[in-house]
């Protein structure tokens, strides 16, 4: 008959050898080449590390949202470049203290890398050295993770620079002489933007499904309206919206240390679609306003401003000046309007 008094003790010397014994470092391990987990991960499990792997983005992503991890080390491209920046940007938020590796198979992205995702404790190139790994590993889990930069969504930031993106793109316009044609001072010209900004906002912090049209503007169709009556032809209208673009996208891209990556994407997305839907519905309201004015879609020189040379209109003021003479044509002689025409026009 066993002793109990003496199972018992084993029992308890067993319990505090548990409570004392260290816990394994957990690591996941993000690949979509079996064979580099396959290898890397037997490497770790041989150095004491408990290693869970992932072959994608999405399985990636749900183990960091269901188990927590003490390491994170994950490849920059499955299979698309920058994929590993979704993972990391997740797991900073899961576990902010996890040590982050990324790994690429492109040595330049080393220092591209480095400099645009400085939440990322370290940036190796493949291929890998197994032993490396694991001292590195070793060595971050003894210092800690880096501190993490604050993250902000692609609304919070457009919504925070909205008038440091609306100067920028102004500088840009005033250098753009397709724009500038139109004799417009800087409140005139930028009148639309802090709507339309407004509207983006609102639209990527309620996410439309997948496929859906964007919502009526009927700013953007003022816009239009307002923009035909200020002499700005269709292509100006096109280039202008164009150029936003490119400012919006250089606010995210100022910011990118402070993006959460998982949601970026679908934030790039959402500003494209409203952007363009928003310049369809002032088109529209453009032609529709053609129809009235009937000026030619091509150029809408605006009441006050001389025709370019060599263009339909000027030859048609040309014209008129010929035939009417200087004394009641419409045009002085420096070719601008006379004022009785812009009351006229006007009326």
């Amino acid at each position: 008959m066993p002793n109990l008094d003496a199972s018992r003790a084993l029992a308890a010397l067993s319990a505090i050898a548990a409570v004392a014994a260290p816990t394994a470092a957990r690591v996941l391990l993000v690949d979509d080449d079996e064979s580099i987990t396959g290898t890397l991960s037997m490497v770790l499990e041989l150095n004491g590390f408990e290693v869970v792997c992932a072959g994608s983005v999405n399985q990636a992503l749900a183990l960091i949202a269901a188990q927590p991890f003490d390491v994170l080390v994950s490849d920059l491209h499955m299979p698309r470049a920058g994929d590993g920046l979704t993972v990391v940007s997740a797991m900073r938020h899961a576990n902010p203290k996890a040590v982050t590796i990324i790994f690429s198979a492109f040595p330049e992205m080393e220092k591209a890398t480095a400099a645009i995702l400085e939440q990322a404790d370290e940036i190796l190139v493949k291929p890998l050295r197994a032993d490396k790994l694991v001292a590195l590993i070793q060595d971050r889990m003894k210092t800690g993770a880096n501190p993490t930069q604050p993250v902000e969504s692609v609304a919070d930031i457009l919504e925070r620079s909205t008038q440091s993106t609306i100067e920028e793109w102004l500088e840009a316009v005033r250098d753009e002489p397709q724009v500038v044609f139109a004799p417009l001072d800087d409140r005139e010209r930028c009148a639309h933007l802090p709507q339309l900004f407004h509207d983006l906002v609102h639209r990527l912090r309620h996410p439309l499904p997948l496929g859906s049209r964007a919502l009526v503007s009927p700013a953007a169709a003022e816009h239009g309206l307002v923009r035909r009556k200020q002499g700005y032809t269709a292509a100006m209208l096109v280039e202008e919206s164009r150029m936003l673009q490119v400012s919006i996208f250089q606010t995210l891209q100022d910011n990118l240390k402070r993006i959460d990556f998982s949601l970026l994407l679908v934030g790039v997305m959402a500003i494209a679609d409203e952007v363009d839907s928003q310049l369809a519905q002032q088109m529209a309201s453009y032609i529709s306003e053609s129809k009235v004015d009937d000026r030619p879609l091509e150029r809408a020189t605006p009441a006050g401003v001389p025709a370019e040379r060599g263009t339909p209109e000027a030859a048609s003021q040309e014209s008129g000046t010929a035939q009417n003479g200087s004394k009641g044509s419409d045009l002085s002689k420096d070719g601008w309007v006379s004022p009785d025409r812009i009351h006229r026009n006007v009326a």
